[in-house]
Order: structure tokens, then C-alpha cells, then sequence
């Protein structure tokens, strides 16, 4: 992030025009939001000691680092083109938006992740934001069957809600989408993964039978197998539980050891596995359609902001004391459930959008920022004890960092 920051800084130095500037300026902010999310502080080179690296960089607090990154962007914005979806990896003034909404509303957490508060003004400017973006009417809520279209090898061509994106194009820039399918695979599947990643089954019961977002058969063109091409239709998107098969054949698959073990995931699953669950134990999520259609890098561009997930902060900008009835809140949410084949919520609470935000956003970066926002990163859940320490509200900040630069301080407890 340190990298990221810096160069985006050097950018600024050989007179970039108008645009260009504005893409590096927001670039940095974003990163700049990140390292704040991930560690409390900012390191920041700026003028003499950009130059001279014997002068140690400057750290900026989380209230220094959320006025730098505010003015910044709300600098930028008229310099920004106004991209939709289709060009969306390109930085943009919605995503501009999109970042300030998340400055503000995560604003209370970063000055004090134990007991955040919401400040009704920061509040009122988040759903300022988020009408700003819905009115640009660049985008629309997923269509039925359409969620994975924002994932999708082709989702700049697909996608309705892509705010922002990484660019990835076979042969261009790879991004390593392509692993999001080899952590979660079995050796056995297709193509054969590292049986690494799984969820957690109370998180999966979170989602309805019916709710795509919990898994469906997704067609889309660059599925080359005979899934798609001999109209097997097995599931190959969302979360995969229960006896999996083979999509050249349509045949149960099967464990490598034993071999005569059916390869069907479990709910069941522990921090440590060994034994005979070690290869099915755990519910294996994947978002990112796999691009069976190139050889090398795949296609799918990065997600980092999204439309529902705007429409998801407006409503808690909403709950947390913001201007607006608590319907239109339900109705921003339920605006998206429609969408996704659910029924409708009857009231909107704090607890539930939580519960919704883990649904539509799972696998998009979010869910350990909403933990600490809502006050639950440091309760028990399924497989985790409480944490009584709240040193893990925040990173350690790494020691070679703090070596070379005499203005870092380790994070308490640590």
C-alpha cells in the first residue's frame, strides 16, 4: 500500500494532465482509506522528504488522514470523467463518491473503533452522496438471474452496478482473478484447485434456498464445458456444499485419498482439519465465473465498489440518525432482495442489514470493516472465542516499516 501510495505521489511530479491527476490522486486516496482501515495510521511522503528519503515520512493520525483524503477527492471530482459500468476500471467520479461515502460512514470507527459514533452531518453527507450516484442513473440494480454478471469474465460489457473495478485482460494485466477459483477447489475439480478456503455454515445459512447470491448454474460464454455445452446445468457459481460432479461428464466426483470417498463438502468444519474430512470438510464460496475461454490470465475485472452496495450504505446512513424515514431504508434494501429472488424484510434494523450486507457483498472486501463498524469483530462467533484484547481492531504495524521510519509507533498491543 506504502508502494501504491508512493507512485501514485510520483505520478503528480512530471505534469500529468487535468484527468491523469485526478485518476492518481484518487488512486492514493483509496489506498490511503485502505492502509487507514488495516493499520490506524498513514505514512505519507510529501514535499522535502519526497525528495530527500534521509527525512522520514510523515504519519498521519486517522483525523489528519480523513481530511487529506476528504479534501482530496472532493478536489478532484470535476476533473474525473463520469463512467458507467462499461468503463468502470477507469477512475471515475461515482467512484470518487463512492469512497467519500465510505469515508464518512466508517468515519466514527477509525477515530474509535471500541464505541464508533455517527455524527448526524456525516451521516446526511453519505446519503447526499449516494443520491448524487443513484440520480446519475448510470447504474441499475441487477436484473433476476443477473448477480453473477458483475463477477463475470465479460462483466465490463455485463455488469449494471460496477462502480470501480481492476482491470484484467489475458495477455494485458492478469490481477490473479484466476486463484479465486484455485483456493476454494478440490484437486479433482475442474480445473483442480488447492482444496484450501471454505465458510462458515452459520454464514451460509444466513442466505435463503432461493437466493441466487447463495448459488445457481450461471451461464455465460466463456464456460467451454460440457456444464454449459451438453446443458448439464450443475451449480458452478456462489457456495458449494453437498456431492459435487464433473462437468465433462455429469458424474459424482470423487476424493483423491481415499478415491472411493464421494467428494461432498460439509457444513462441518474446524480451524484445524486433518483425517478423513481434510479433503471435503468446509463450504467452498466462489463469486468470480471461472474464465474457461483463455489460457494464462482471466478476464474478469476486479470488483472494489459496487451499486448495491451504496444503496446498502445510504439505508445505514439512514438508521444511524441521517435524514430519511426508516421505510425508505427498507425499501432501499428490499429494492435490492427483490432482485436477488427473496422475499421482502418487514422492518430494517441495524442487526439485519448487517446480516444483509454479508449476503449481497461476501468475497468483495468488506465484511472484517462492517464487523468493527457495527461493534461485532470482537464477539464469538462459530469457530471463535471472544476477544476479550482489542489490539485486533486494528494490524500490527510491520517492524521493518518501524525501523526505517522513526515516526511509525507499534499499534497498542502488539
Amino acid at each position: 500500500m506504502g508502494t501504491a501510495i508512493y507512485n501514485a505521489s510520483n505520478v503528480l511530479r512530471y505534469k500529468p494532465n487535468a484527468q491523469q491527476a485526478a485518476e492518481a490522486r484518487f488512486i492514493r486516496a483509496l489506498t490511503m482509506f485502505d492502509m487507514l482501515d488495516l493499520y490506524g495510521v498513514v505514512p505519507m511522503r510529501e514535499g522535502e522528504s519526497f525528495d530527500d528519503f534521509r527525512i522520514a515520512p510523515e504519519v498521519l493520525q486517522p483525523q489528519a488522514a480523513i481530511d487529506y483524503m476528504v479534501k482530496e477527492l472532493n478536489e478532484i471530482l470535476s476533473s474525473l470523467p463520469a463512467n458507467g459500468p462499461k468503463a468502470a476500471y477507469v477512475a471515475n467520479r461515482n467512484a470518487a463518491k463512492t469512497l467519500l461515502m465510505k469515508i464518512y460512514l466508517n468515519k466514527g470507527a477509525f477515530l474509535n473503533r471500541q464505541a464508533p459514533a455517527f455524527a448526524a452531518d456525516d451521516m446526511n453527507k453519505v446519503i447526499a452522496l449516494a443520491k448524487e450516484i443513484i440520480t446519475s442513473g448510470a447504474y441499475t440494480v441487477s436484473a433476476k438471474g443477473k448477480y453473477f454478471d458483475n463477477f463475470a469474465p465479460d462483466n465490463d460489457e455485463k455488469s449494471t452496478e460496477n462502480i470501480y473495478t481492476l482491470f484484467n485482460k489475458n495477455g494485458e494485466r492478469g490481477g490473479n482473478v484466476d486463484r479465486t477459483w484455485n483456493t476454494i477447489a478440490h484437486y479433482n475439480m475442474n480445473p483442480g484447485g488447492w482444496n484450501g478456503w471454505c465458510t462458515l455454515s452459520d454464514y451460509y445459512d444466513k442466505f435463503a434456498a432461493a437466493d441466487e447470491r447463495r448459488g445457481i448454474y450461471y451461464e455465460y460464454a466463456a464456460d467451454t464445458t460440457s456444464n454449459r455445452k451438453k446443458e448439464f446445468g450443475r451449480q458452478n457459481v456462489g457456495f458449494f456444499a453437498g456431492q459435487q460432479y464433473n462437468w465433462s461428464t455429469n458424474k459424482p466426483l470423487m476424493a483423491r485419498n481415499p478415491s472411493s470417498a464421494p467428494l461432498s463438502f460439509t457444513r462441518e468444519v474446524t480451524i484445524r482439519t486433518s483425517g478423513a474430512t481434510l479433503e471435503t470438510a468446509g463450504i467452498r464460496p466462489m463469486k468470480y465465473a471461472f474464465d474457461y475461454g483463455v489460457t494464462g490470465q482471466r478476464n474478469n475485472d476486479w470488483v472494489v465498489f459496487r451499486y448495491s452496495d451504496v444503496l446498502l450504505m445510504q439505508a445505514e446512513a439512514i438508521l444511524r440518525g441521517g435524514t430519511g424515514a426508516a421505510g425508505e431504508a427498507l425499501a432501499l434494501v428490499n429494492s435490492i432482495r427483490t432482485n436477488r429472488g427473496v422475499t421482502n424484510l418487514t422492518a430494517l434494523t441495524l442487526d439485519n442489514l448487517l446480516d444483509e450486507r454479508a449476503r449481497e457483498l461476501y468475497w468483495e472486501g468488506w465484511r472484517r470493516q462492517d464487523l468493527i463498524r457495527f461493534g461485532k469483530f470482537l464477539l464469538a462467533w462459530q469457530e471463535k472465542a471472544a476477544d476479550p484484547d482489542p489490539k485486533t481492531l486494528l494490524y500490527p504495524i510491520p517492524s521493518q516499516q518501524i525501523a526505517v521510519n522513526p515516526n511509525l509507533k507499534q499499534n497498542p498491543g502488539y
